[in-house]
């Protein structure tokens, strides 16, 4: 019987060792899966180092609309901490199914006025108006495309759809939290959703 060679010990070593830093990496940059959607635990926004707080669905009656995550500097449990935590944050969001990016533009601009004190409506209007319109200029949001809502202190909240940042952030810190209020306020768009993004599923 013909004598084995061990001349690939030294490489299999090596080879157990790089799939050991691999995983080591890949355990660094873990993920959250929500509905086939992957989703990174930590990202870089501005200099800035921000957690997934949660992550769900939104559903309309049976039907999956889209996934939505929540990233902020610090990990919060209620919307008021939400609402108040400093630096930037992130809402991402990736569509699970087709829609009329114009349906979806109403959509949110029924949220805000269903979540938003009275008195602070007048102020939001040009912003709604603003992000109307972008969500009408893309037509359609088909099944896997994403867009993210960010709060930029210094800049102001930046609609990013497929990838392309919006022109003219709406600089007002009221916008963005009139946004938020729509998952997280009184009357959210699901309960199950904002429950998650508060991390409490």
């Amino acid at each position: 019987m013909p004598a084995v060679s061990l001349s690939f010990l030294p490489f299999s070593r090596f080879a157990v060792l790089a799939c050991a830093a691999a995983i080591a990496t890949t355990a660094s940059a873990a993920q959250v899966d929500v509905a086939g959607v992957k989703l990174d635990d930590t990202l870089a926004l501005r200099g800035s180092t921000l957690q997934l707080n949660g992550a769900g669905v939104r559903y309309k009656a049976v039907f999956k609309v889209y996934t939505a995550g929540f990233y902020v500097g610090k990990k919060v449990s209620t919307p008021e901490e939400a609402l108040a935590a400093p630096g930037p944050k992130r809402v991402a969001i990736t569509m699970l199914r087709d829609i009329e990016a114009n349906e979806l533009g109403k959509l949110f601009t029924k949220g805000v006025e269903e979540n938003s004190p009275k008195t602070e409506m007048v102020n939001l209007i040009p912003g709604l108006l603003r992000m109307g319109q972008m969500f009408a200029d893309q037509k359609q949001l088909k099944a896997g495309d994403t867009f993210t809502i960010d709060w930029l202190p210094g800049t102001g909240t930046l609609i990013t759809v497929r990838g392309v940042p919006q022109p003219d952030p709406i600089k007002e810190q009221a916008f963005f939290n009139a946004l938020l209020r729509i998952w997280l306020g009184p009357v959210p768009a699901d309960w199950k959703l904002k429950d998650a993004l508060l991390g409490k599923q």
